[in-house]
């Protein structure tokens, strides 16, 4: 009997989702309106999770329900920090900034100079092609256990899209205004700063949300090959082994909320500095 209400619950649960949804999504779109309607997807997701998870009986091995996750969540949440600050704050968001940091002003050598386009991207391309599984335990055996072997795995994962993405938005410019620059005398220098790299940043932002996603990832796919008795990929590997599958769902909670919230944080940053852009206007 207690079977058939979860499971009933849960279809309540998905029609009241359904029908919220589809009724905001005929109402003018405002702020409130994009806001709620992933809101109140997500707590649906949730609420049906719970419930399929009680109602057919599914071993918490296999899936924990929600509230034990957010059980499991508050009670370990200093191991959950300490892995966060070593895998997001010192590995990804180090190797994030130097990665993409390098590719930006590869690319404007890159640009100065086209022989290096002939040959250095070629290069670059063969190196994004790489395996993590196969470059990983390299950097970790070159840099070492701790989180410097996982801000270079992180570089080598950012460098490439971030450098393409430079080098495109670089040649964006049209020639009337390029030669615009050239009646006003302006040098490469003055002409780069004032012409081509604002008009190269919705492509230079494009890259930097790519490479977000990427950064948290090669962090985490690192730890898995040499790591100190901490990190999110240690204790991801650790966990599964020990069947704490509820630990290893809050880590990977506090991945996605750590990925969404970078993420989040680079394209407000793309809404200030491009404002002028067509893909901004309009937004509110």
């Amino acid at each position: 009997m207690m079977q058939g209400t979860w499971l009933i619950a849960a279809f309540l649960a998905w029609a009241v989702g359904w029908w919220t949804n589809s009724a905001l999504a005929h109402r003018p779109r405002t702020r409130f309106t994009r806001l709620a309607v992933p809101v109140i997807f997500g707590v649906t997701v949730i609420v049906i999770w719970e419930c399929v998870v009680h109602g057919l009986e599914i071993s918490a091995v296999l899936l924990p329900p929600p509230s034990q996750i957010a059980q499991t969540f508050a009670a370990q949440a200093d191991i959950l920090w300490e892995d966060f600050v070593q895998t997001v704050v010192k590995g990804a968001l180090t190797g994030y900034v130097l990665g993409c940091g390098v590719a930006v002003l590869t690319a404007i050598a890159v640009d100065r100079f086209p022989f290096l386009q002939r040959g250095l991207l070629p290069v670059g391309n063969f190196v994004a092609a790489l395996p993590i599984v196969g470059t990983a335990p390299i950097l970790v055996m070159w840099f070492g256990f701790d989180w410097e072997s996982k801000a270079a795995v992180v570089v080598v994962m950012v460098f490439f899209p971030m450098l393409v993405n430079t080098v495109q938005g670089l040649k964006d410019t049209g020639a009337m205004q390029r030669d615009l620059m050239r009646t006003y005398a302006a040098g490469y220098w003055e002409t780069l700063l004032k012409l081509r790299l604002p008009a190269a940043m919705p492509f230079i932002f494009n890259g930097l949300k790519i490479t977000s996603t990427l950064a948290l990832i090669g962090a985490i796919v690192a730890e898995f090959f040499g790591s100190p008795i901490k990190g999110m990929g240690f204790r991801i590997s650790t966990s599964v082994g020990q069947l704490a599958l509820d630990l290893v769902w809050a880590e990977i909670v506090v991945a996605a909320i750590a990925g969404s919230g970078f993420y989040g944080g680079i394209a407000l940053l793309e809404k200030t500095v491009t404002f002028w852009h067509p893909s901004q206007r309009g937004r509110a």
